[in-house]
C-alpha cells in the first residue's frame, strides 16, 4: 500500500481505495466490487461524507433489533470483509450474531480468503463457506441463493452491509427482517429492507459496535420500543432530502447529534 499524507483532502477515501485493491489482489475482493464501491462513493460526496442524524437513528434501531432476535446472521461480502473484519466480529459477539460468507461471485478459494481474514480478526465460526452453503434461498438464480442451513437459511434477523436488492427481497419473502447499509436511499434494497443505514459502512460499522456496547443489556421492552418507533420509509425520505440539500437543519449538525 503506497503512503498517503494525512494532508490530503481525500486521505481516508484513497486509503480505502488502497485496502480494496490490496484486497483485490489477495483474492477477497472481484474487481467488481471496485465498481460498486465507487457508485457507493458517489452517494457519500452527496452526503457530505458524514453519518448524518437518520443513520445514526437507522444504527441504534437496527441494533435494538439484533439484540432482539432469536437467530441473528450477519452476511460478509468481500468488500465487507475488506473493510470491517475486525468490526464485523465485534459486532457478532456484541450480539451473539452469526458471521455468514455469501457472495455472488462465488469460488471456495474466494470464500476460505475471506473465512481466513474473518478467524484473524477473532472469529470462531465462519458459516457459508464450502458444502455448507447446501440451502437455497427460493426465488432466487445468482450463486447468492447458497445459504448456511445454520446461518442464513435459519435467521430470523439479517444484517445485509451494501447494496444487494434481490436477495434483500428474497429474503423479506421469506419472513426474515433484513437491515441493510446503502448508500443510496432510492435502491431496492433500501426500500426492501426492515430498517436500512444509508451511510458508508466504515463509518457505519463502528457505530454499530459502539451502539451495541451500549444498548446491551438494555430490557427488552426498551429494544423492543427503539424498533417499533422507528419508520424506515421516513428515514429514507429524510435521508434523501440530505442529498438533495433540503435537510439544512441535518447538515448543520449532523455529526454531534448522537450526543444529544
Amino acid at each position: 500500500m503506497i503512503p498517503i499524507p494525512d494532508s490530503h483532502p481525500r486521505a481516508e477515501s484513497l486509503r480505502v481505495r488502497e485496502r480494496l485493491v490490496e484486497c483485490l489482489r489477495n483474492g477477497i475482493v472481484v474487481e467488481q466490487g471496485l465498481i460498486a464501491h465507487g457508485r457507493g462513493e458517489a452517494f457519500d460526496y452527496l452526503l457530505g461524507e458524514r453519518t448524518t442524524v437518520y443513520a445514526r437513528e437507522a444504527i441504534r434501531a437496527s441494533v435494538a433489533l439484533l439484540l432482539l432476535a432469536k437467530h441473528p446472521v450477519i452476511s460478509v461480502n468481500g468488500n465487507v470483509a475488506c473493510l470491517c473484519a475486525k468490526d464485523v466480529v465485534k459486532l457478532a459477539s456484541l450480539t451473539d450474531a452469526k458471521i455468514e460468507v455469501n457472495l455472488f461471485y462465488r469460488s471456495y478459494e474466494r470464500e476460505k480468503a475471506i473465512e481466513m481474514l474473518l478467524k484473524e480478526e477473532g472469529a470462531e465460526m465462519v458459516y457459508g463457506v464450502g458444502e455448507r452453503a447446501s440451502m437455497s434461498i427460493p426465488e432466487l438464480m445468482s450463486e447468492r441463493r447458497r445459504v448456511d442451513k445454520d446461518g442464513i437459511y435459519s435467521a430470523d434477523v439479517v444484517l445485509v452491509p451494501l447494496e444487494d436488492g434481490d436477495r434483500t427481497e428474497a429474503l423479506v419473502r421469506m419472513g426474515k427482517k433484513v437491515i441493510a447499509v446503502d448508500l443510496n436511499p432510492l435502491s431496492r434494497t433500501a426500500r426492501s429492507a426492515t430498517i436500512t443505514i444509508v451511510d458508508n459502512i466504515t463509518r457505519a460499522m463502528p457505530l454499530m459496535v459502539e451502539a451495541a456496547k451500549e444498548l446491551k443489556g438494555e430490557p427488552r421492552d426498551k429494544l423492543d420500543g427503539m424498533v417499533r418507533s422507528f419508520s424506515n420509509a421516513m428515514n429514507l425520505e429524510r435521508s434523501l432530502a440530505v442529498i438533495r440539500g433540503l435537510d439544512r437543519e441535518d447538515a448543520e449538525t449532523g455529526l454531534d447529534s448522537m450526543d444529544r
